[in-house]
């Protein structure tokens, strides 16, 4: 382990004697008595010695070992310190365009999560990660560019037909590409975010693996509260984890994330809607049919998309990357009224059977 003081993290005098390690103070770490031996000892921490070494150093430049060896366990306690070997070997599994630009996700990684070596591991994990995004419109296409970006393996949108105007946004499918297939124009958009130059990709079978994770985010947003569909129901039954995202009107949706048997899923909120208004389930099926022959112009605010995009792929990150974001057992609104965010909390319904419990053997 080549220990590194962490790159993302600002350094400042506090005063003539107290050094202050990043910027938001109420999460800083702070180091006292930093005279010029300590100082010194600092700028070792570079990411090309090992503890023994440092240690060694420690001894020559007049601190002491035992000084040293204290000084090493406060700041990797506090956060402070990372492997710079790990973060090597974590980088040098993508290549080079993107390896440069996943750096600062990996110095911001490195700061939710503070072990040392902790943030590279989660960014191997996501290099082994598939993610499936359904639906290549403006919500759909920014999440995947964005979880592709991210240091996401594979990421890969499922859509038919062609490009039309209201598909495309700045984090998306470009303008340039309306008329052009969806599933082509939004492979090359994840490839792009990749730092890669879109090339066509060899036509391979399936291998029948589900992927890790699945986001449902339909070109028309109206069309995110229909959480009962058979598409849902094949994912909880496989077990594969997924999220509901889109623009409903004015309202941008988050979630529900559904972790399968173990929070509410999206049939949950079909149920609790239809428990507060019993003519839902007849106006989501016209949802589901377009309406009643009706030529309609579904809203979709551009800023309110990419904003939703943003906070979609952010949920997924957090939850593969093993913490549990707002979305899990709720789902979160962005208005574009007013820009307000907020989480309504969502309960597994007992009509649905989602969190049903199996019978012990008798």
């Amino acid at each position: 382990m080549r220990l590194a003081l962490k790159p993302a993290l600002s350094r400042s005098w506090r005063d003539s004697a107290t050094l202050q390690f990043g910027t938001v103070t109420r999460f800083a770490g702070v180091l006292g008595n930093a005279d010029k031996t300590l100082c010194d000892f600092l700028a070792l921490l570079d990411g090309t010695r090992e503890r023994p070494e440092l240690l060694n150093e420690g001894e020559r430049i007049g601190l002491g070992r035992e000084p040293a060896d204290a000084l090493l366990t406060g700041l990797e306690e506090t956060g402070l310190l990372d492997d710079a070997a790990s973060a090597t070997r974590a980088l040098a599994r993508f290549p080079d365009p993107h390896r440069d630009l996943l750096r600062p996700d990996l110095a911001s990684l490195s700061l939710v999560h503070s072990g040392p070596g902790a943030a590279p591991a989660i960014l191997g994990r996501r290099a082994d990660t598939r993610i499936e995004v359904r639906g290549a419109g403006r919500v759909g296409a920014a999440v995947a560019a964005v979880l592709s970006a991210g240091g996401t393996g594979t990421v890969t949108v499922a859509d038919s037909g062609r490009v039309k105007p209201d598909d495309c946004s700045p984090a998306g499918l470009p303008a340039a590409d309306i008329g052009r297939l969806r599933s082509t124009s939004a492979r090359e958009v994840v490839q792009r975010a990749a730092g890669r130059q879109p090339v066509p990709l060899p036509r391979h079978k399936p291998d029948g693996n589900p992927p890790d994770f699945v986001v449902l985010a339909p070109r028309d947003g109206s069309a995110a509260f229909a959480g009962g569909t058979y598409e849902a129901r094949l994912l909880l039954r496989a077990g594969v984890p997924h999220l509901y995202v889109g623009v409903v009107e004015e309202f941008g949706v988050i979630g529900p994330l559904v972790i399968p048997g173990m929070s509410a899923c999206g049939h949950c909120l079909v149920l609790r809607r239809e428990d507060e208004d019993e003519a839902w389930p007849r106006v989501l099926a016209q949802l589901a049919d377009g309406g009643p022959g009706q030529a309609r112009t579904p809203a979709c605010d551009t800023a309110l998309a990419t904003a939703v995009a943003g906070l979609a792929a952010l949920h997924v990150q957090v939850y593969l990357d093993g913490g549990r974001p707002p979305s899990v057992d709720g789902y979160c609104e962005v208005s574009a009224r007013d820009g307000m965010f907020r989480r309504l909390r969502l309960r597994g319904h007992t009509d649905c059977g989602c969190l049903w419990q199996p019978l012990p053997p008798a």
